[in-house]
């Protein structure tokens, strides 16, 4: 998926965030360490160094999400990410409620909190920092 592409999906899909400009995943995609995980609607991109795998961000265009493309994302750059890596990291903002039960069905669990991480428009939010083992098993069904 080439950089324009993953801008427009990730501005779409954050449009109140900072979403990452054209440039910003070019140089992404240029980095030895970074991997790349595609779905025609979405995308994931991750990095793997010394056993352990960070997931930088995740998007799926607005217009495709609660489809499943998510789930497929997130299956994908974790069995990829398991061939070299344990244990898996990410951030998420605290009030990104789709994004943290997402990440709860796969395995994460928060681990620590980074307080007043994020900036808005209106002052801060908190990110929580999770982790999950890989390779990863099954998928935690919604009680």
């Amino acid at each position: 998926m080439k950089p324009e592409k993953l801008a427009n999906i990730h501005a779409a899909a954050f449009p109140k965030g900072r979403s990452w400009s054209t440039a910003e995943f070019r140089k992404m995609q240029d980095n030895p360490y970074t991997y790349l995980t595609t779905e025609e609607h979405g995308f994931a991109i991750w990095r793997s160094i010394a056993n352990e795998a960070e997931l930088l961000t995740i998007a799926v265009h607005p217009s495709q999400q609660n489809r499943g493309f998510g789930n497929s994302l997130m299956q994908n750059w974790m069995a990829q990410a398991a061939e070299t890596a344990n244990t898996a990291f990410l951030e998420v903002a605290t009030n990104n409620a789709s994004a943290c039960k997402l990440y709860e069905k796969f395995g994460f669990l928060t681990i620590s909190l980074r307080k007043n991480y994020y900036a808005i428009e209106k002052g801060f939010i908190h990110a929580k920092l999770m982790r999950a083992r890989l390779p990863f098993t099954h998928i935690q069904r919604a009680q």
